[in-house]
């Protein structure tokens, strides 16, 4: 085909407005199953502690003599277990000039919520990282930042490990990583009888992504089929969501943030995230003609009683 003589096409034109959607796209991921579950309590020191007891085991002769006179020393009693951890700081800066907040934009009106909203988004992934990170508390100092123990540094009691791996089981020190080895069915049920041995309710397993798939071809997920009722048509489920283990039904979650060598088993009545400053923007001084603005949260991670917890270490 060929042009028409003199015909005056876009090429040559000019003034044509420019055709720019009213919508930011961002896909990056933003959703933290840890902190969403996670209690919320508040700490009123950068140290904050908390105590665990636990009750004597149960034995078969407690049988005693009717009309019986008690004399003689007393049953010892167990002193409770005092524990802590630090709280840490996370905070993002930044700062729009007048003319940028002012001029007419694409996709937002304001420059300076957009970035607010925006850089919230990334503290909160930060957080769910960090609370997940196999990482010892630290006091801190004038020139180390306090750091809050990651959940990895607390497993004691519950636990499928590596032979060479080695757990912290206080959180002033990391958990050792062992050879990284296959999730299996064994596995998992394995650290879910000793989580109900313990006492604790697991509700939740949380899994990076490789670990979830593999996961969905346990024995032990819900059907994969969905019942429907009359001719509509049947929806399969190709994804471990549920899991009915001998203990109770659990959810099975994936968190991208987490540490894929992972495998969570969680009583969430028994984490929680302590916030010793919530979320707040701070105005920073203003130098001319721009905003400035810090966007900071104090917390830390409060598990009051490991036992609560479950670990399936050392994952491929």
């Amino acid at each position: 085909m060929t042009l028409i003589a003199n015909a005056f096409t876009t090429y040559s034109a000019k003034g044509i407005r420019e055709d720019l959607t009213d919508f930011i796209y961002n896909i990056s991921p933003t959703d933290e199953p840890f902190m969403s579950n996670a209690g919320r309590g508040k700490a009123t020191n950068t140290f904050f502690e908390w105590q665990t007891d636990a009750l004597a085991s149960a034995v078969t002769t407690n049988q005693q003599l009717e009309g019986d006179s008690v004399s003689g020393a007393v049953t010892a009693t167990t002193a409770t277990a005092r524990i802590g951890n630090y709280c840490e700081i996370a905070y993002k800066t930044f700062g729009v000039s007048g003319t940028e907040e002012v001029v007419n934009k694409a996709g937002r009106k304001s420059e300076l919520a957009y970035q607010m909203a925006k850089h919230a988004a990334e503290i909160k992934r930060d957080m769910e990282s960090s609370l997940l990170a196999n990482k010892a508390y630290n006091a801190g100092g004038a020139t180390t930042a306090r750091a809050t123990a990651g959940l990895p540094a607390w497993i004691a009691t519950n636990y499928d490990k590596a032979s060479d791996g080695a757990n912290a089981a206080a959180p002033s020190a990391a958990r050792t990583d062992g050879t990284q080895r296959a999730l299996t069915e064994t596995i998992a049920k394995n650290v879910i009888q000793q989580c109900w041995t313990s006492g604790a309710n697991i509700s939740t397993i949380m899994l990076g992504a490789t670990e979830k798939q593999t996961f969905s071809g346990f024995a032990g997920i819900a059907t994969r089929f969905a019942q429907v009722q009359g001719e509509e048509q049947a929806a399969i489920i190709g994804a471990a969501d549920v899991y009915v283990s001998d203990f109770g039904v659990l959810r099975v979650v994936p968190n991208r943030f987490q540490r894929a060598r992972d495998g969570w088993f969680l009583d969430w009545d028994y984490v929680a995230i302590n916030y010793l400053q919530p979320f707040k923007v701070i105005e920073l001084a203003k130098l001319g003609d721009a905003e400035q603005r810090q966007l900071l949260v104090e917390y830390g991670l409060q598990v009051k009683t490991e036992k609560a917890l479950g670990l399936a270490a050392d994952l491929s």
